[in-house]
């Protein structure tokens, strides 16, 4: 998948793949691109948990490495 924009794009690893995406870009605007809708989504950059009040603060970087975990619950 890649975002295509006015900005300069960088590089980033996506649930183990590789992805360009907008220089800029933030959690919220990854979780909105990838359509990740559940309610108790847990996402991690470079291995580090992101509170959901991050989301739209933090940017991401050239190299970031960013995981959505969708917990199943139930059984």
């Amino acid at each position: 998948m890649v975002l295509v924009m006015q900005r300069e794009s960088i590089e980033i690893i996506v649930n183990g793949m590789k992805e360009m995406v907008a220089e800029g870009s933030t959690i919220k605007d990854l979780i909105e691109l990838y359509k990740e809708e559940d309610l108790h989504l847990i996402v991690e950059r470079n291995g580090s948990f992101v509170y959901p009040r991050d989301y739209s603060n933090i940017r991401v970087a050239h190299g970031d490495r960013i995981e959505f975990i969708n917990p199943s619950f139930g059984g």
